[in-house]
């Protein structure tokens, strides 16, 4: 094993916790993760860059003020490409892999036949990842060192959360292209919010967040395209107080797309995130979305 499969294993996440969290929220960025191995990189036939068009560009930097607010982030440092944690832990294309997989694995859901499993076979425009076929052994290492931990972690945030305040509102954080799958520019909104048509968050903070938006000048479309992946799907429980919300960020709201870099909007955006959220915090405070209609929203 190289040296920076080793120091990717050390640090496969990154957990940012306020001095004291006074919120009731946890955010996530499972796809902004950019520590690409030479191992990795080596066995793929896309370059470097090519490579990273699966990447939730800099999302996590986005939303790197909300600690200081009170409220933690969790992010990946591995990318989406290596393997996607938005996903169930064996969604696997059985073609990819040399040797045949456990009986377990899910081997026919729609997004392993679209390429994009816990281990994509593709990526952005449908490009093939791998020159070989990887041996399976490798792929449920993966799992086991990297897809595991990172959703035990983010199960202790919400335990956490839901301990300290009888509620937890996890806001998991993404980007998607401003064109579609066929280059086709300018045609997404500015953002998409996925509460899986209301079964995994309470509306209220729904609305409030496409309110302020709106009010901010920018358009947004709830569950189209996107409803909410895995990580929506799994962890959004509001019959428990627990309520999660995907947000899909335009990335060309912040960033070139072609260079994978920052554009100079980027601060705006941040900025207008964070207005956002805040107007979330203090208003969610004043409904009472819990079943019972007892336990309180905040900490007194």
């Amino acid at each position: 094993m190289t040296k920076d499969v080793d120091l990717l294993e050390t640090t496969p996440f990154k957990v940012a916790r306020p001095a004291h969290q006074s919120l009731p929220f946890i955010f996530n960025s499972p796809h902004s993760g950019r520590h690409y191995t030479k191992d990795f990189l080596d066995s793929s036939r896309l370059d470097a860059k090519a490579i990273r068009r699966s990447e939730d560009l800099f999302v996590d930097e986005l939303f790197a003020d909300m600690p200081k607010k009170g409220a933690p982030l969790l992010h990946a440092c591995f990318p989406r490409a290596f393997i996607d944690v938005n996903r169930e832990p064996y969604e696997l294309d059985p073609k990819m892999f040399d040797g045949p997989l456990p009986s377990y694995a899910n081997i026919r859901s729609i997004r392993v036949a679209g390429g994009l499993g816990t281990i994509a076979r593709v990526v952005a425009e449908a490009k093939e990842i791998y020159r070989h076929p990887i041996p399976v052994e490798e792929a449920l290492q993966r799992i086991e060192r990297f897809y595991k931990p990172y959703h035990a972690q983010l199960c202790t945030l919400i335990t956490q959360t839901h301990q300290l305040f009888q509620n937890a509102f996890l806001i998991d954080c993404h980007s998607m292209p401003s064109g579609d799958n066929r280059g086709n520019k300018d045609i997404r909104p500015d953002f998409v919010l996925g509460d899986r048509y209301g079964t995994s968050c309470s509306t209220e903070l729904t609305d409030v967040i496409a309110e302020t938006l709106s009010d901010l000048g920018y358009s947004a479309n709830r569950n189209k395209p996107y409803a909410g992946g895995f990580i929506t799907e799994h962890y959004g429980r509001p019959n428990t107080c627990i309520h999660t919300l995907q947000i899909e960020i335009n990335r060309g709201l912040y960033a070139n797309e072609d260079t994978l870099t920052k554009n100079g909007h980027f601060e705006v955006v941040k900025d207008d995130l964070n207005k956002v959220f805040q107007h979330a915090f203090d208003k969610i405070e004043s409904y009472d979305i819990t079943p019972d209609n007892r336990l309180p929203l905040a900490a007194e």
